[in-house]
C-alpha cells in the first residue's frame, strides 16, 4: 500500500488527515514541521507528500523546490493561500495538485487517489504500457535525441537524464505520442492532469515551461498560439 507523508503544523488537522488516510489503508507518517522530512524521504521515498505551505520552520514552496532536485515524489500542497499567483508558484516548484483550506476530507482523499493513480498508471501512454524504449530526433545543428523509457519512467536528452515530475512525464509522453499534431491545453488537462480548478489552463502552461527548461535549448515543444502545443521531434 502507498506510503504518504503529511506535513502540517496544525496538530488537529494533521491527525484528522492521517486518520482518513489510514481508513483508506495508506501507510502514513506525520510531521509538524519541515525538519526531518527531507531525510526521511531520502531514506525511503514516499509515494506522496501532502505539504502545508506556511510552516513554523520554513516555506513549503522553497522546500518543494529543493526536494525536486533529487526526488520525483508527487506533492499535494495544502494551503490557505488562494491567489492565482500562489497556485502557479505551487506548480512551478513541482507540485502535482493544490488544495485550498478550508476543504472537505472527501475532496482531499479523492485528490490523493487521483494523484497516486496518475503517478502509477502513467496516464495510459503506450510507451508506459508497453515498457518500451522510444527515441525521438529533433532536427538541428547538431540534432538532438530524446529517449523515453516507459518501464522506468526515465527520460534523457542526448544521454543527459531529466528529473521529471509525474505530471511532466505524462505531458511529455502524451505530446511525443502525438508528434506533429497540435494538442490543446484542454486535452492535456483531461489526459494528463485531471485538473479542473480555476486557473487550470495556466497550470498546463507552467508545466510546459518547466519541461522546456529541463529539455534544454532545443525547441522540442512549440507553442501554437490560440490552440495549444506541438511536439517537434519525430520517432526513430
Amino acid at each position: 500500500m502507498a506510503q504518504v507523508f503529511v506535513v502540517e503544523d496544525n496538530d488537529g488537522l494533521r491527525e484528522t488527515i492521517m486518520s482518513y488516510l489510514e481508513i483508506e489503508e495508506y501507510t502514513v507518517v506525520g510531521f509538524a514541521k519541515l525538519s526531518g522530512v527531507e531525510e526521511a524521504a531520502r531514506m525511503r521515498q514516499p509515494d506522496l507528500i501532502i505539504l502545508d505551505v506556511m510552516l513554523p520552520d520554513g516555506d513549503g514552496f522553497l522546500f518543494a523546490r529543493r526536494l525536486r532536485r533529487t526526488l520525483t515524489t508527487p506533492i499535494v500542497f495544502l494551503t490557505a493561500r488562494t491567489a492565482e499567483s500562489d497556485r502557479i508558484t505551487g506548480f512551478e516548484v513541482g507540485g502535482d495538485d493544490y488544495v485550498i483550506k478550508p476543504f472537505s476530507m472527501k475532496e482531499l482523499m479523492l485528490r490523493v487517489r487521483a494523484v497516486l493513480a496518475r503517478a502509477h498508471a502513467g496516464s495510459g501512454a503506450h510507451a508506459t504500457q508497453q515498457g518500451s524504449h522510444t527515441s525521438y530526433l529533433l532536427e538541428g545543428t547538431p540534432p538532438e535525441r530524446l529517449l523515453l523509457d516507459g518501464a522506468g519512467h526515465i527520460a534523457a536528452v542526448n544521454d543527459r537524464p531529466l528529473s521529471l515530475t509525474a505530471a511532466e512525464w505524462r505531458i511529455l509522453v502524451h505530446l511525443a505520442e502525438n508528434s506533429g499534431m497540435v494538442v490543446s491545453r484542454e486535452r492535456l488537462l483531461g489526459a494528463c492532469l485531471d485538473y479542473s480548478a480555476e486557473g487550470s489552463e495556466r497550470t498546463v502552461d507552467t508545466h510546459i515551461k518547466n519541461l522546456r527548461a529541463k529539455l534544454g535549448e532545443g525547441t522540442w515543444i512549440e507553442t501554437v498560439r490560440g490552440f495549444g502545443y506541438r511536439f517537434m521531434g519525430h520517432s526513430v
